[in-house]
C-alpha cells in the first residue's frame, strides 16, 4: 500500500491549512486504497484570524501542529519526526497557512523563505525521485525549495499574475490553469493544481484535487 505524506500548516484558511483542500486530499487517498501519513511542524503559528469576521485575534497564540491535529482527528505526526524513507509520495494541500507558516511568502514574496523542515523533507523526497503534489498557494513554496538546488519545474496556481511572476523569479515555470485541472511535470515529478487561488466553488476544487492525487499515486514506482 502505498504511504502518502500531507503536510497541513494549521487548521483554517486565513491562517492555517484550507479546510476543504486537506480534506478532499485526504479522501482522495484513502479511496485510491493508499495510506496517508499525516503531518506538521509544531511551531507557533504566525497569527490568529477570527474567520467569522476577518480580523487578527491579538494575543490569541496557537500551535500549527496542534491546530493541524483538529483536520487529522489527533492521528499527526510531527514533520521533525518523518523522513522519506517513510513515504512514497508527498502532498501538500494549501490555504495561507502555506505562506504564512510553512513559509513566510505572504509577508516577503518572492523572497520568502520556508520552514527548515518543510524544506529538508521535500529536498529528501524530490531526490529520491519520489513525486509530490501542491494545490492552491503551496506551488510558490515548491519553487522556492527547488531553487536551493538550482532546479526549476512546472507549476501553477491558476492564472494570477503576480504570484505567476513571482513563481518565475523564483526560478520555476509558471503555466495557467483552471481549477479543475492539473500540471504534471513528469521529469521533476511534481504535480500541482489551482483549487481556491482559481475555484468558485467545492466541486472544482474537489475535481482538481482528485486528478493530483490519482497523477501523484500513478508516478510512483
Amino acid at each position: 500500500m502505498p504511504k502518502v505524506g500531507v503536510v497541513l500548516s494549521g487548521c483554517g484558511v486565513y491562517d492555517g491549512a484550507e479546510i476543504h483542500e486537506s480534506v478532499i486530499t485526504m479522501l482522495a487517498i484513502d479511496r485510491a486504497g493508499a495510506e496517508k501519513i499525516i503531518m506538521a511542524p509544531d511551531m507557533d503559528q504566525f497569527h490568529v484570524i477570527n474567520h467569522l469576521n476577518g480580523e487578527e485575534m491579538d494575543g490569541d497564540g496557537r500551535n500549527v501542529l496542534v491546530e493541524s491535529a483538529r483536520i487529522a482527528r489527533g492521528e499527526i505526526k510531527s514533520i521533525s519526526e518523518v523522513n522519506a524513507n517513510e513515504l512514497d509520495a508527498l502532498v501538500f494541500p494549501g490555504g495561507f497557512g502555506v505562506a504564512k507558516n510553512l513559509s513566510d511568502y505572504a509577508m516577503a514574496g518572492a523572497n520568502c523563505t520556508v520552514n527548515q523542515e518543510v524544506t529538508r523533507l521535500t529536498r529528501e523526497v524530490h531526490k529520491a525521485g519520489k513525486p509530490i503534489g501542491v494545490m492552491c498557494i503551496a506551488p510558490t513554496m515548491m519553487a522556492k525549495i527547488l531553487n536551493i538546488d538550482s532546479l526549476s519545474a512546472d507549476l501553477t496556481i491558476g492564472s494570477d499574475e503576480k504570484t505567476a511572476n513571482d513563481i518565475i523569479s523564483m526560478g520555476s515555470n509558471h503555466v495557467a490553469c483552471p481549477a479543475q485541472g492539473v500540471i504534471v511535470d513528469k521529469e521533476k515529478k511534481i504535480v500541482s493544481t489551482p483549487a481556491y487561488m482559481e475555484a468558485k466553488n467545492m466541486a472544482e476544487v474537489a475535481e482538481g484535487i482528485e486528478k493530483l492525487v490519482s497523477e501523484v499515486l500513478n508516478m510512483i514506482k
